[in-house]
Formats: C-alpha cells, structure tokens, sequence
C-alpha cells in the first residue's frame, strides 16, 4: 500500500531512515532549496503539508513515500507525476518536510560534472 520512490538522477545524504514511512494522506515529499537551475520552486510547505500556492516556494527532491491510492484510476503507462500530485495537493492529502541538507540534481551532463568535480575534492 505504501512504497517509496526515489529520482535516479538526484544525489542526497538525506537520512532516509527518518522518512515518514506511513503518510497519513495519499503521499509525503521531500523538499528542499531552489537550486539555481529552478529558482520558482514547485510548491509552498506549510505546517507540514504541500501547498500549490505561498511562500517561500522549494523544489520537489525526487523523494517520496506514496500510497496506492495516488495511483487509483491511472492506466499502465507513463503520465506526469504532477497531475496526481496537485489533485491531492488540492485535497489536502499530500505532507511534505524541507530538507535542508545537501541534495544536487545531476539531470544534466553538466551538473554530473560539478558533482563529480565536488565528490573528488
């Protein structure tokens, strides 16, 4: 009913032992900091749930624990995530913390050379 999901292209020291295992809505993210690649966010946290709207904004870690019932009514493939996302944002179901540890997106070629640049010295 509950499983976690991790983006193959962010590298984090986040403790994952601490996450949240069980949201008491339809899903928990992970947030942080803007990067300078994504400097409007995705979202607002407020009292510990995601908001579509406020300040300040933060970006989407790539780390959540979702419950099955995000998915219900998805058909095999794939579809955006954000879609089930902000209809559960709207509902109120979706909790999120902000991380405030180290976290790079390495999406591109480029950010993958600064990370290893970074893990090398």
């Amino acid at each position: 009913d509950t499983f976690l999901v991790v983006n193959g292209d962010v590298w984090t020291d986040y403790p994952f032992a601490r996450l949240h295992r069980a949201p008491s809505g339809l899903a928990h993210l992970v947030m942080v900091d803007n990067p300078a690649h994504r400097p409007q966010g995705d979202f607002a946290l407020m009292g510990g749930v995601i908001c579509e709207h406020g300040e300040p904004r933060l970006t989407f870690a790539g780390i959540g624990v979702y419950r099955a019932g995000l998915f219900a009514g998805c058909a095999p493939g794939r579809f955006p995530l954000v879609r089930l996302l902000r209809r559960g944002i709207h509902e109120g179901q979706i909790s999120g913390e902000h991380y405030r540890g180290q976290w790079i997106d390495v999406g591109t070629p480029e950010r993958l050379r600064a990370l290893d640049a970074l893990l090398a010295s």
